[in-house]
């Protein structure tokens, strides 16, 4: 992606275009689809290269700014009276062989414009060092050429830079991403909102990391199982027809086994959990509180305590070491385990009539302020709710 953003940048002279942008990306993926991981890179890493650009042409903007201090004073020690060619000839003696820069050359030949060649011999001596690079004329349109160009390239940046701000990124993605492409044009992926949508990306990702498929090959493996006809979509219900039945729903073990999914130590570790229940729980805390007093116990005795204190100490530590046992097993499966989105479908243009909904809102009326203060209420969720055929009703 680093490589991308660079020619992009480079292509159109850091100028920032949604509409560019996806036709690039869109004639890269031709040749080479980009993982969902690298598409959500694409906003940090233009916004890096673009800084990185700046950051460049600040330098140049130093340099040049040096080249101009150095031809200034050469100027002024050249222009003082009686002293051209002793300053011409210090200079030349203390001024390395080699290419003189254009910023320098233009700049010198600026302040000795109107001076005669045959009193100053500055511009002669100019023009020999720039034999090799072309004529004095042609190294100060080179200079102001590439001042103008750089000038053009910081207002770009600047300018790009306020407007990928203002980008809908999650849209620029959707509309370049070849697995949403393909599970748009092979079910109702299009209708999800976008927290489902990016579920589904994510379980995508996750089996693609876990198996030798790429993650096109995972949402292919995924909308095969869900056609119908198949062993997966035997039953007839209409969720399985969905791919989203397989990628985080109970077809997920048969897709996984499809594709020779290994899910990672972490993942493995969840789903024992999971599968253990509240016996899982209540027995790692036991395990947890049985290793801190067999601890302390160990501790004791090997500190001489004796073989009766240790365990007494261990018997009164049983409520502490519990507590500790329990805020530790939370605090590993707070790390380890995360709330899910629940699928649903985008209904942000309103309720279809296939879809029409009735809200009731029961309430228990003990007099009349409480009853404006609940009309008052339903109002509020009537005009927050989704638009379309949905009816509220107390």
């Amino acid at each position: 992606m680093f490589g991308i953003a660079w020619a992009y940048v480079a292509h159109t002279d850091s100028h920032f275009d949604p509409e560019i942008l996806k036709r690039f990306v869109a004639a890269y993926q031709r040749v080479q689809p980009l993982t969902i991981g690298e598409l959500w890179a694409v906003a940090i890493t233009i916004r890096i290269v673009l800084i990185e650009n700046l950051r460049r042409l600040a330098d140049q903007i130093s340099v040049a700014r040096a080249a101009r201090a150095d031809a200034e004073a050469l100027a002024n020690r050249l222009l003082a009276s009686g002293g051209a060619r002793s300053a011409l000839d210090a200079d030349i003696a203390t001024r390395p062989e080699g290419p003189v820069s254009e910023l320098f050359a233009a700049q010198l030949a600026k302040r000795l414009r109107d001076q005669d060649p045959r009193t100053n011999p500055a511009l002669e001596w100019l023009e020999q060092r720039l034999a090799l690079q072309g004529s004095l004329e042609e190294s100060v349109r080179h200079a102001q050429m590439r001042q103008g160009a750089s000038n053009v390239t910081i207002r770009n940046v600047i300018t790009s830079m306020r407007l990928i701000s203002d980008i809908d990124w999650a849209e620029l993605f959707e509309s370049v991403s070849l697995v949403d492409e393909r599970l748009r044009d092979a079910s109702d992926f299009a209708a999800m909102d976008f927290p489902t949508r990016n579920l589904y990306r994510s379980a995508v990702e996750q089996l693609a990391r876990g198996s030798s498929a790429s993650e096109l090959e995972v949402a292919d493996a995924a909308l095969a199982a869900s056609r119908p006809g198949t062993a997966a979509s035997a039953a007839g219900a209409e969720r399985v027809r969905d791919p989203g039945y397989h990628l985080i729903a109970e077809g997920r073990p048969a897709l996984e086994r499809a594709i020779g999914f290994r899910p990672s130590p972490r993942l493995w570790f969840n789903r024992l959990s999971i599968r253990l229940g509240i016996g899982g729980y209540v027995g790692a805390i036991l395990a947890l509180t049985a290793a801190l007093l067999g601890g302390v116990v160990c501790a004791l005795t090997a500190a001489g305590g004796g073989s009766v204190w240790p365990w007494m100490i261990a018997l009164l530590g049983v409520i502490p070491a519990t507590e500790v046992a329990t805020a530790l097993v939370n605090r590993v499966i707070g790390w380890s385990f995360g709330a899910n989105a629940l699928p649903g479908l985008d209904l942000s243009t309103g309720v279809p009539s296939e879809l029409r909904t009735l809200v009731a809102m029961p309430t228990l009326l003990t007099g009349e302020a409480d009853l404006a203060e609940q009309i008052a209420r339903l109002e509020v969720h009537h005009l927050a709710g989704a638009g379309g055929d949905i009816s509220s009703r107390w």
